[in-house]
């Protein structure tokens, strides 16, 4: 076999891994892809499970793996040595409306005093703003919203990398400098690190600290709609400039969901995004029930808008054929049949992989696998989007009440249970049914608005895998 030598090139594998038998097929990647390996292909997936440098020749492979989430990259210390801080500008979008956001700005930008310098653009705040001494200060005439004053911002940088920072973000003097080395890969547009928010004496901070939806989780991922992360919040993001350049930047008509849009729109200009949760960053978690509540419901809201910009991305849950006839059967009163329904997809699972006889263990994990992950599609998409209709179903079905009540609590109970936040289970779960139901209301206004029901249709597709 090929050593792993000859080359500077390192990666992980992704969490989904699997060689069964150290064999000639893998499965991995979000959505689950099984790739067909070659001699030389095992030699390149054995150095990736070391963490071992890789031989030379492994880009075909290694490019397919990259792009499926399976792999991730591990910066050398010669890419930790190529990118400097003084390549990188940062722009702050700041509304400042309260003496406490004006000294927290204030922070925000001496924590970058490293940077090549630091651009502020002041979206018309009602709240003067602090003495930012050698930062660059814009101020728009109106207030346009953080999609428009990032673009102003973009417009002024003359470095090779641009980090967007929130004013509710509080930056280390490492989580740049962490970032930095993943644009080793050229195709790589913008790295995003882990968005957390510090726990706090109220029950909100509580609970923010361990479900906040700006924190992406612990996993290393690549960042494409459809996958296990599919965005990653703009709070704090470090671009390759260029990347943004070539898309366009922002677009301003979006005041919510911004974010998401640019990241879909850089896969779809062939760039790679990444989120690398090795660096992380903090923010502020919304201090009453009604702020938090009016977050998530501007988080709902651009569901429809980006509906219309990324055809078939806003499916409130994606099932495949076998899954979504299981769930129906259920929620019909059928489930003996669905049990069934269930054994079979485990069958046409296994007869698809047969011709892999190292996989014939593998195919009812998958199998089981990917029911249980349905199942949790279908009782988030219940909480979060479908609620309004579930609702009015549960008057008129006690049975369907029962199934409801259980898609609701059950879950809660569960992210609770795992986590253990200081927080009670009553009290988390409420937050939690909050969260869904603000969430919710904003898909439904912005439906209603556009006239564009798209975010609550499911999609249903045929395969259980993808095949390289």
């Amino acid at each position: 076999m090929e050593h792993c030598v000859t080359s500077t090139v390192r990666f992980i594998a992704d969490s989904s891994w699997r060689r069964p038998a150290n064999g000639n097929v893998v499965l991995a990647g979000s959505p689950l892809k099984l790739f067909s390996l070659s001699q030389a292909g095992q030699a390149i997936a054995e150095c990736i499970e070391r963490a071992q440098i890789l031989p030379v020749g492994h880009e075909v492979l290694t490019e397919r793996l990259l792009d499926a989430g399976a792999i991730h990259p591990v910066p050398s210390t010669v890419d930790s040595a190529r990118f400097a801080l003084n390549t990188v500008t940062a722009v702050i979008p700041a509304y400042i409306r309260t003496a406490q956001e004006a000294e927290s700005l204030q922070s925000l930008v001496t924590s970058c005093s490293a940077l090549h310098g630091v651009v502020v653009v002041d979206d018309c705040s009602p709240h003067a703003l602090p003495n930012l001494g050698a930062a660059r200060v814009i101020r728009l005439e109106k207030n346009s919203g953080p999609a428009a004053a990032r673009n102003a911002g973009l417009a002024l940088v003359d470095t090779q990398f641009i980090a967007y920072i929130d004013v509710d973000v509080a930056i280390s003097s490492d989580t740049i400098s962490t970032l930095l080395p993943y644009f080793a890969d050229d195709k790589v547009a913008l790295v995003a690190p882990r968005v957390k928010s510090p726990t706090t004496a109220t029950v909100l901070g509580e609970y923010e600290a361990v479900a906040s939806v700006l924190d992406m989780g612990e996993t290393e991922a690549r960042v494409r709609a459809g996958t296990r992360v599919s965005y990653v919040p703009s709070a704090m993001w470090l671009c390759r400039t260029a990347s943004l350049r070539s898309i366009s930047g922002f677009s301003d008509s979006l005041r919510s969901g911004e974010d998401v849009d640019v990241v879909w729109r850089l896969n779809d200009a062939g760039w790679r995004c990444r989120y690398q949760p090795q660096a992380e960053c903090s923010h502020l978690s919304r201090t009453t029930l009604q702020q938090f509540a009016r977050q998530r419901m501007s988080y709902g809201e651009s569901a429809a808008p980006l509906a219309k910009r990324h055809t078939g991305k806003l499916a409130p849950a994606k099932f495949n054929v076998w899954q979504a006839s299981t769930w129906l059967l259920v929620l019909l009163g059928m489930p003996f049949i669905a049990l069934g329904v269930a054994i079979v997809a485990s069958a046409s699972t296994a007869k698809k992989l047969r011709r892999f006889p190292q996989l014939r263990d593998e195919s009812f994990r998958i199998a089981m696998h990917g029911t249980v992950q349905s199942a949790q599609t279908a009782a988030s998409a219940i909480n979060r989007v479908w609620w309004p209709i579930a609702f009015v179903l549960a008057l008129f079905s006690q049975r369907l009440r029962v199934l409801f009540i259980v898609a609701a609590l059950g879950p809660a109970v569960y992210e609770w249970w795992t986590k253990r936040p200081h927080l009670d289970v009553v009290r988390f779960v409420l937050i939690k049914m909050l969260d869904n139901t603000a969430y919710g209301a904003g898909v439904w206004k912005g439906v209603i608005a556009s006239r564009n029901v798209a975010p609550l249709i499911p999609t249903v597709k045929k395969s259980v895998t993808n095949e390289e």
